[in-house]
């Protein structure tokens, strides 16, 4: 139990490690994706957190495995570098017996890995796609900061304020710049310029929303002309787009895992037995890590780290391609994604009894030499 803790403990360790770095790195790059959309006004800078948080498990989900696969060639890279391993190995412990040990930390690692691809993930994803609907539902006045030019929507509208009041209603020192578009080429054919002093939203009884701007000027032309025409205005409305909330989730990786069960849908089925396939996957890898962690102190245990994560690589790239040809029934159901954790189970056997194999084979050699000697 002395080195069953140990051992543990070392593994557990160096996971948490590996698979904060790799959190951090993933997690950095959505948000940047994210940010860059809330600063064009696409999105409300506010629900930037929340969306992270709703899509920490599915990050999880796939960074567990991984974190797990590396924490075992690190750790046990170590220990045979240090020669700790050898001195274990002198007590008698076999590859089989850290292989067993290595399980116990595994199967705590499955079965977070279980709860969060069958139960928080999907979870996270409907979330996700609510606000992402939500935004999709909001007026200029949602989005907009104060100070800040910001393209919005399909690009066409450049719009700024200088003031905007806290419920966000009225508006001081406002610039719109609109490229209109023909609306059979969809070619621009100028640009309209409103300036205006004040501004602020009106909501009707129907629900319409309208811009009221106030005390200012349109201009429309084209750059570079001199025939624009220029307009004042004491008052100017400005019908703002009806708000379309879309609340129904097509996404099949937001439908709950009970809806999956017993479905005749392939396109379901295959997403069934991807979530599935994700809690095997950490069970299969550590099999799999066990003996390529095994190393030559003089090698130094970062040797076989670039193979080992290129057999990785390989394996969750398989299991994509295998999701993929699924999806679109080249695949039968009952082979599914199975025959990929099989043929990975079987080489990571293959590593585990390689060394035994060879040194049975090269006895038996030894003593047919003997006999006919």
């Amino acid at each position: 139990m002395i080195v069953f803790r140990y051992l543990s403990r070392e593994l557990l360790v160096t996971l948490s490690a590996v698979s904060a770095v790799l959190l951090v790195i993933i997690m950095s790059g959505r948000f940047i994706k994210y940010l860059a959309q809330a600063a064009q006004g696409l999105l409300d800078p506010g629900v930037l957190l929340m969306i992270m948080g709703f899509r920490l498990p599915g990050f999880l989900q796939l960074i567990l495995p991984l974190g797990l696969f590396l924490g075992i060639l690190l750790a046990y890279g170590r220990l045979y570098l240090d020669s700790e391993m050898t001195v274990l190995s002198a007590t008698g412990m076999s590859q089989r017996r850290l292989l067993s040990y290595s399980l116990a930390p595994a199967a705590l690692v499955a079965g977070l890995v279980g709860w969060l691809s069958l139960g928080l993930a999907p979870q996270g994803v409907a979330e996700v796609d609510r606000i992402l609907n939500e935004q999709d539902s909001l007026t200029e006045f949602d989005t907009l900061v104060p100070g800040r030019f910001q393209t919005l929507r399909d690009g066409t509208r450049v719009t700024y304020t200088r003031e905007l009041t806290a419920d966000r209603t009225e508006l001081a020192g406002v610039f719109i710049s609109e490229t209109n578009l023909s609306s059979s080429t969809g070619d621009k054919r100028g640009l309209s310029v409103l300036v205006a002093e004040r501004g602020r939203q009106e909501i009707q009884p129907d629900g319409s929303r309208y811009l009221i701007l106030e005390n200012g000027y349109r201009y429309d032309g084209n750059p570079g002309q001199a025939n624009y025409r220029a307009i004042q205005y004491d008052t100017y409305g400005v019908l703002l787009p009806r708000p379309e909330v879309s609340v129904e989730l097509s996404e099949r990786e937001s439908m709950p895992t009970l809806d999956l069960l017993g479905s005749d849908d392939i396109r379901l089925q295959s997403e069934l037995q991807w979530r599935l396939s994700l809690p095997l996957l950490v069970f299969i890898v550590t099999l799999l890590a066990v003996p390529l962690s095994k190393v030559n102190p003089r090698q130094g245990r970062f040797l076989k780290l670039l193979p080992a994560i290129l057999l990785y690589m390989a394996y969750l790239a398989l299991l994509i391609a295998a999701r993929g040809a699924l999806d679109k029934g080249r695949i039968p159901p009952a082979l599914g994604l199975w025959w990929v954790h099989g043929i990975f189970f079987a080489i990571g056997m293959l590593m585990l009894y390689w060394e035994p194999l060879r040194l049975a084979i090269s006895k038996r050699r030894s003593l047919s030499r003997a006999a006919h000697a």
